[in-house]
């Protein structure tokens, strides 16, 4: 855990319905700055909806989410890329007819409303700028391929150009939506390489089907079943509970772990 306990995100009581069907409920929730969560549950359980309200995409009939202590809880999802929490299809999804550094560049200008987007590439790029695109391909290990059509790049290349794509704007809160999904072990070791980088510098969430992909990687865990946050926590404490055992794992072993 980090020793800094400022508390970023706060969902407090969230509730969302749709129709009739209450797809999350009462659920309080918070990021401490530079922790690693994660965010897990069955399908259905309510995870993708609540994180859907974390960045803006939905509002919720009741609760309020706090960023650094101020209601964000109407805000736009554009609102809170200014802010500086970042969801990565918001500005991360790929051009694949651009090169792949021209994607980074592209994030980047967007993100800062630096340039029109006819601009972009017919602009001197300002030297402190291309000096942190190309930091941040070397970061990530993308030097290599910057002048790649991005089409022509494997799903796991893809990704963690996108994750790259997401920190160039820099970002204090980082959001992933099943980063893994569709890859190959190899290609999501790579990206759980990638995402190793940014423990301790920035506020991470990544909600994933299955725990066993992020439980060496996440510092704290959430758990819902059927809407209910049921446990929260340190993980391995959390994942080892027994309202976790006795509510989870038996309906959801086989299914996300």
């Amino acid at each position: 855990m980090n020793s800094n306990s400022e508390m970023i995100i706060q969902a407090q009581n969230i509730t969302k319905r749709f129709g009739g069907m209450v797809a999350v409920n009462n659920v309080t929730f918070g990021l401490k700055k530079n922790e690693v969560a994660g965010l897990i549950g069955a399908n259905g359980a309510g995870k993708t909806t609540f994180f859907n309200i974390l960045t803006g995409n939905y509002f919720p009939e009741e609760g309020k989410v706090y960023y650094k202590g101020e209601d964000i809880t109407d805000l736009t999802p554009e609102s809170r890329v200014d802010l500086g929490i970042m969801r990565t299809f918001q500005l991360a999804s790929t051009f694949d007819n651009l090169k792949v550094i021209d994607n980074m560049r592209l994030a980047f200008y967007r993100a800062n409303n630096r340039a029109s987007l006819r601009n972009i590439f017919f602009t001197r790029i300002d030297r402190i700028v291309s000096e942190k695109i190309d930091e941040c391909l070397e970061t990530f290990g993308l030097t290599k391929m910057a002048d790649r059509l991005t089409g022509n790049l494997s799903l796991g290349e893809k990704r963690i150009l996108e994750i790259a794509m997401s920190i160039v704007t820099d970002p204090e809160v980082l959001l992933l939506d099943e980063p893994f999904a569709g890859l190959s072990d190899g290609e999501i070791n790579e990206c759980l390489d990638v995402l190793r980088q940014q423990v301790g510098k920035k506020t991470i969430l990544i909600v994933e089907h299955k725990i066993s992909k992020i439980e060496n990687l996440v510092q704290t865990v959430g758990v819902m079943v059927e809407g209910v946050m049921i446990a929260a926590g340190e993980t391995k404490a959390t994942l080892n509970s027994e309202r976790v055992r006795q509510e989870y794992w038996k309906t959801a072993q086989d299914d996300c772990y």
